[in-house]
């Protein structure tokens, strides 16, 4: 990561502690407050989730985070076990989707148990999705300036292609045609939110988050 194309935005964030710091404090308190007040929600998607398929509750999958680090990401399994050794993309109408998986993934319900991530530290509530693996290593030098930061659960790209999986739905090859078209596309943004870093740009976009969902 000690490039020149990512020089830029290390620059950036160096002037950006005390927000930065606000960031963290405040994914701490509010990931910790929302795990409690959840907690019973969290059990009754449990229990709907295990009784719709076998398989564990949580899909445990592997993914980057700040600085390279990996990590295995909490998130409410809305597929059957072993989806992962397909595509690792999800398609419109993926019959790998479970029909509880089907109603949790249209209200991205599968995605709020990464509280538990966010108070871990391994993740925050807005920043750049946090990809596996393998899409990391189809990084351009200046891609990886994301990784200066802690993946998010949302972002101006996750919400410009929150119907990521239609776009995917008629493509011969989906993991080519993510890495070589959607993912740049995704970055452009990503790099224009890291290049302006605000903490409460991460508000507002926590704000369009909740009304993207609501909208459907």
């Amino acid at each position: 990561m000690k490039t020149d194309a990512v020089k830029p935005y290390y620059a950036v964030l160096q002037k950006k502690k005390v927000a930065l710091f606000c960031k963290r404090l405040f994914d701490i308190i509010v990931s910790f407050i929302m795990l409690v007040i959840l907690s019973p929600f969290f059990l009754i998607l449990a229990i709907a989730i295990k009784l719709d398929s076998k398989g564990p509750v949580f899909y445990r999958q592997v993914r980057v985070t700040r600085y390279g680090k990996e990590f295995r990401i909490h998130k409410f399994r809305s597929m059957v076990v072993d989806a992962d050794k397909g595509s690792l993309v999800t398609v419109d109408g993926d019959k790998r989707v479970t029909k509880v998986g089907k109603f949790i993934r249209k209200y991205r319900l599968d995605e709020i148990s990464q509280l538990i991530d966010i108070l871990e530290g391994n993740m925050t509530f807005v920043g750049t999705r946090p990809e596996v693996p393998k899409y990391v290593a189809a990084y351009t030098d200046e891609m990886k300036a994301t990784l200066l930061l802690r993946a998010g659960v949302t972002s101006t790209a996750s919400i410009c292609y929150k119907d990521e999986a239609e776009l995917l739905t008629d493509a011969i090859n989906a993991d080519e045609v993510y890495i070589q078209k959607i993912l740049p596309e995704k970055m452009k943004y990503n790099l224009e939110n890291l290049e302006q870093y605000s903490f409460w740009r991460d508000i507002v976009t926590m704000l369009k988050t909740i009304t993207a969902v609501i909208k459907g």
